[in-house]
């Protein structure tokens, strides 16, 4: 889906704010660290060069601005902000494809591929540590509140992770179990990065926590849109390899209500995915996978996990409507949310 022109002009203006902070907070980095994060932000090629390859859309950075902005503060208010999430955010990414044995983001090699799982293991821990420094030197008085929030957030996200690696080994996980995770890997940080502008502009509580809420339904929403992209998005679009989530088995959304379903395409899809008890599993091969996506289809997986998306839309607009915010950055708000669970799957 091709965001609007409203939503492209708020994403492009809140990146033309961002985007200068950002390089500045990595240039404090040590040249190496500094080579890596340039390029896994789309800033250079491998040996540093400058490159117009493209980086991620800056979603999480232009609500950090936006919340600010809908606090009634200057935008400038929130890059501090922005800047923080986006280098904790990416330091996920970089661990994220590692964990996941990713070798591409973006149509380019991604980071251990290129220099290695050690350096890229210290590179992601540099930018999380960064991100910290950014808003503790910001503002005495609302940078700790800022930098608490994020460190809150942060611990969620990792464990999340945690038990989304732990759920690979596990063959009873439930979609009550499978949503909390989401909420803490995705949805966390999201809430984080939709209200940490607020905390900076020092807006009351109620409207800290109302765009707290508002970012965690809009995880909660992007996590599910991104779980089926993950096993029926196009490559051109995802630039990951089709069905990847499949080929590695993951308990994805749309997987684990499918499997929670009854009938011989759930009970094919059980032995498909979870093979026997105390088997050592390898990835799917192309054909698996293929039959996998139809097995997930027919159980109702991928409407269920749609429908999901949907409410949490939902949801996440009905919190904005709790306090009386700025007009525009509302509606700004509103419109990204909107184009990203409507993304195409």
């Amino acid at each position: 889906m091709t965001p609007t022109f409203a939503v492209a002009e708020a994403l492009e203006r809140c990146r033309q704010a961002i985007t200068p902070a950002l390089k500045d907070a990595v240039d404090r980095l040590t040249p190496d660290l500094r080579l890596i994060a340039s390029y896994h932000f789309g800033w250079t090629d491998p040996a540093g060069e400058p490159t117009k390859a493209p980086g991620g859309k800056g979603i999480r950075s232009a609500l950090a601005i936006l919340s600010a902005e809908a606090c009634w503060a200057d935008p400038a208010v929130g890059v501090p902000g922005g800047v923080a999430v986006e280098l904790v955010h990416n330091f996920s990414l970089i661990h994220d494809d590692i964990i996941d044995t990713d070798s591409e983001r973006h149509h380019r090699p991604t980071v251990w591929s290129e220099y290695g799982v050690g350096a890229a293991i210290v590179a992601g821990d540099a930018l999380a540590v960064l991100a910290h420094q950014v808003l503790l030197e910001c503002s005495p008085d609302r940078g700790p509140a800022a930098s608490s929030a994020l460190a809150e957030a942060t611990a969620k996200m990792i464990a999340g992770q945690a038990d989304d690696i732990a759920f690979e080994k596990r063959r009873d996980v439930s979609v009550e179990q499978c949503t909390a995770m989401s909420a803490a890997k995705t949805g966390a940080l999201l809430g984080c990065a939709s209200s940490i502008g607020a905390i900076l502009s020092g807006a009351p509580d109620a409207a800290v926590m109302a765009l707290n809420d508002f970012g965690l339904h809009l995880g909660l929403a992007f996590q599910a849109v991104d779980d089926l992209l993950g096993i029926w998005g196009d490559p051109s679009t995802t630039g990951k390899p089709a069905g990847n989530d499949l080929r590695q088995r993951k308990k994805s959304l749309p997987v684990v209500a499918a499997l929670a379903a009854a009938g011989p395409e759930a009970d094919e899809l059980r032995t498909l995915l979870l093979g026997e008890p105390g088997t050592v599993l390898a990835p799917l091969d192309p054909s698996q996978v293929e039959r996998a996506r139809f097995l997930v289809e027919a159980c109702g997986g991928k409407e269920w996990t749609a429908v999901r998306a949907k409410a949490n839309l939902d949801a996440a607009l009905g919190a904005l409507e709790r306090v009386r915010l700025s007009p525009v950055p509302h509606r700004d708000l509103a419109d990204i949310a909107v184009y990203i669970v409507e993304r195409e799957f």
